[in-house]
């Protein structure tokens, strides 16, 4: 076999594989969803519709602070992403609001999805949330900025030796073909 054949069907084999590479990342997110849902972990990510009502009914326990940590991290280079505050104190049943800021860097518009985690893992079962960016995909316009709130109580049923909860979102950009919704939520363009 001559050395051109060679290069061409390694070459072949190379752009074979780059694209299954290129579908393997497209397909993460779904493969994700889907995983999460068949185990039953995605819960962390929905709105609970009774949890108004339960939260109506919570008593604020004053003779405990618990600390919650902030975290913010991204997988795609042109988003910006990080909470407003690092951490703050809450008393166990306080519903509590923080802001996290979401920046589209790139010069087109573009669409992500925020993923919470809990540390310790036992804290997510007494982590509600009412409101929060993670809820649904997010699509924001080139350069726009926009602020999202997380409106939370810990359950006062949280165990006494967790003192620190660090709430840390993993922001994953999956695609560009979602339309920006512009006045739905607090923003700027081009900041």
């Amino acid at each position: 076999m001559s050395r051109s054949v060679v290069n061409r069907q390694t070459l072949g084999k190379l752009a074979v594989l780059v694209g299954l590479m290129f579908g393997f990342g497209f397909a993460m997110v779904p493969m994700y969803r889907a995983i999460c849902e068949f185990t039953g972990i995605n819960l962390l990510t929905k709105a609970d519709p009774l949890l108004e009502e339960r939260v109506r009914n919570t008593q604020v326990d004053t003779s405990r602070l618990v600390t919650v940590e902030f975290d913010a991290n991204n997988h795609f280079g042109a988003w910006q992403f990080r909470p407003e505050k690092r951490e703050i104190k809450v008393h166990p049943g306080e519903v509590v609001t923080i802001g996290y800021e979401l920046v589209n860097g790139s010069q087109q518009d573009l669409a992500g999805q925020a993923i919470p985690s809990y540390a310790p893992a036992v804290a997510g079962q007494y982590f509600h949330k009412l409101e929060c960016f993670c809820f649904k995909q997010q699509a924001l316009a080139a350069q726009e900025t926009r602020r999202f709130p997380v409106v939370f109580i810990i359950d006062p049923k949280l165990p006494a030796n967790v003192t620190t909860i660090t709430l840390s979102y993993t922001f994953f950009e999956i695609g560009s073909g979602m339309q920006p919704q512009t006045g739905v939520v607090s923003g700027k363009q081009g900041s």
